[in-house]
């Protein structure tokens, strides 16, 4: 089966999509290409592939099953997230303006403000769940909005149609960050954005035994530039990581749901503990973006931040407390995570950013796993007792 219709399921398409038996062996999991160049019957003419830099069989698969599941015509596969991140970042030249939203990833705030920056790009920080805040930073010279939705760390929900349309009435590009969401929960194309890029090495993989990210989009003129900047740059992923990748995605709609029972079992159950300040979870009625993701996904995910009373140090006894969540960075495995952004994750935004945008030194943000979710509120249960003493 090869590229089912957009009509079929999720599930189908996550494990069917762009992909074939290998017409060689019948074999019916893609398989590991791993070469680096390609013989030519004579100079110039080849099979399709010349250089594993260029394309790879192994990529070329989970490109097009990227597109099936996100609901696009073309997807490009790079090395991590950050590297899918850089390549869009690269349709830009000096002059130009990019509204992103104040609740990122450190690493994306990072490379706009630390590497494009000096390259005479602008960028402007606003709450894109506000519209009017961000309709007002829009300007002529505007050729980017990058949004989050959910945001990360603090879980703002912006109106991804209503981003979009502003986005395209300055006759700027609307890039979401979907890594948070996944495709089986949010498809922003959908939605009217241009671009959706992802970290691969989250949800999509959902093993924590890769890094990866990936670009996927509609407009074959994009994909044309995008795909010279992927050959050109050259961060482009090796076929095992590929293939690992695809692998986890055949699984993203049975792992979703688990995420996201568990996160909203855990968002209520911390929303009731008296050593809890305050908890950030989309799925919960008292999330001010609450009816708006209800609206554009179709469960809230599986990422719960909260704020422990006593700020910082007792955020810190909290995390070194627990044992099921395991202290660390990344998320979207199987196993449940906890971290600190102000001093792992986001540590590379200056903390009087960070305060402006919401985010508390002691805020803890959770990748709530797979596992039994008694056992993950037991363990958050008692390490919530240890952070006061």
């Amino acid at each position: 089966m090869n590229t089912p219709s957009k009509k079929l399921g999720f599930c189908t398409r996550a494990i069917h999509g762009g992909l074939e038996p290998d017409p060689g062996t019948g074999a019916i999991m893609t398989p590991v290409f791993l070469t680096s160049t390609y013989v030519q019957s004579e100079p110039g003419k080849h099979k399709g592939y010349e250089y594993s830099r260029s394309g790879n069989p192994t990529r070329s698969a989970l490109e097009a099953n990227l597109a099936s599941i996100e609901g696009g015509n073309f997807a490009l596969a790079f090395s991590s997230g950050l590297g899918a991140t850089n390549t869009v970042l690269n349709l830009l030249k000096s002059g130009d303006h990019v509204v992103s939203g104040d609740d990122v990833y450190g690493g994306t705030y990072r490379l706009f403000r630390n590497v494009y920056e000096q390259f005479g790009v602008r960028f402007t920080f606003v709450d894109t769940s506000d519209l009017d805040a961000l309709r007002d930073a829009v300007t002529p010279e505007t050729k980017l909005v990058w949004l989050e939705s959910p945001t990360n760390p603090l879980l703002k929900i912006t109106d991804l149609s209503a981003a979009s349309e502003i986005a395209h009435s300055a006759g700027a590009l609307c890039c979401i960050d979907n890594t948070f969401a996944s495709p089986f929960l949010q498809r922003p194309l959908e939605l009217g954005s241009d671009l959706v890029v992802h970290s691969t090495t989250k949800y999509l993989g959902g093993h924590s035994d890769v890094v990866g990210g990936a670009v996927v989009m509609n407009d074959p003129e994009i994909r044309a530039r995008l795909a010279f900047f992927q050959n050109a740059v050259g961060a482009t992923p090796g076929p095992l990581d590929c293939f690992l990748v695809l692998r986890g995605i055949k699984t993203l709609g049975l792992r979703m749901r688990q995420h996201c029972a568990n996160a909203a079992r855990i968002a209520s159950y911390l929303a009731g503990h008296s050593r809890v300040e305050k908890v950030y979870y989309p799925g919960l009625a008292t999330h001010p973006g609450h009816k708006i993701a209800r609206k554009q996904m179709s469960d809230f995910g599986g990422i719960v931040s909260l704020e422990v009373k006593g700020g910082l140090e007792a955020a810190r006894k909290f995390v070194s407390a627990a044992e099921i969540f395991a202290l660390a960075e990344s998320l979207g495995g199987v196993e449940s995570l906890i971290e600190i952004p102000a001093v792992m994750t986001h540590a590379s935004i200056p903390a009087a950013e960070r305060r402006k945008a919401g985010l508390a030194d002691g805020l803890v943000r959770l990748s709530v796993g797979i596992e039994d979710v008694e056992d993950l509120v037991a363990d958050l249960e008692r390490a919530l007792e240890l952070s006061g003493g």
